[in-house]
């Protein structure tokens, strides 16, 4: 492998579990709670949104995720019972996407599994091995159905930059997106000397 392919593969994330990481303080974030309706996800996550300063919006990228990590503790945590409860904690700002979501779910078991898959995946990619790539397109299990894959946690480790980590339990993650500060105005220059 060359320098490029290590450089690629040193960029690698992995889903973490520390239940004492500092993504999971709750002090001053915004919080709400909704039943399992696999019909109304959208919604919650339109209600989580809407708090978000327009100019981390990305054009929607941030409600997909955000969507997407609904859409697993309902689904895969909660098994769509409608009197199980998703909780999430959220905050945000121009410099950053903060949130902790929490199903009553056993949790994610197949977690090394999945960096497992995970990690040899982007080894197949960053070797442009794309026939053997082809046995790393869909993360499936015993529990998986037709509509499951493992792409929004391909996504999610992408998108959240500032971590993506579980609570001990597996049943809430908590996750932090940074945005880059962007300074506007005009520099001056110097004509004192």
């Amino acid at each position: 492998m060359d320098s490029a392919d290590t450089t690629y593969l040193s960029g690698i994330h992995e889903i973490r579990v520390d239940e004492n990481s500092p993504l999971f303080e709750k002090t001053n974030m915004l919080f709400k709670e909704f039943p399992s309706d696999y019909r109304q996800i959208r919604y919650f996550t339109l209600l989580i949104v809407q708090s978000a300063p327009l100019e981390i919006k990305e054009i929607n990228l941030l409600e997909q995720q955000i969507s997407e990590i609904i859409k697993n503790a309902v689904k895969h945590g909660n098994k769509c019972v409608p009197e199980k409860k998703v909780r999430v904690w959220y905050e945000f700002d121009a410099s950053h996407a903060h949130l902790i979501v929490q199903d009553e779910g056993e949790g994610f078991k197949d977690l090394e599994t999945w960096n497992e898959f995970n990690r040899r995946r982007l080894e197949k990619l960053a070797a442009q091995d794309f026939e053997g790539l082809a046995d790393y397109v869909s993360f499936r299990t015993e529990s998986s159905d037709d509509n499951d894959g493992g792409n929004a946690l391909f996504a999610a480790l992408e998108y959240w930059n500032g971590g993506f980590v579980y609570n001990t339990r597996r049943n809430a993650v908590a996750m932090l997106k940074k945005y880059p500060q962007r300074h506007l105005g005009v520099t001056l220059e110097d004509r004192t000397g």
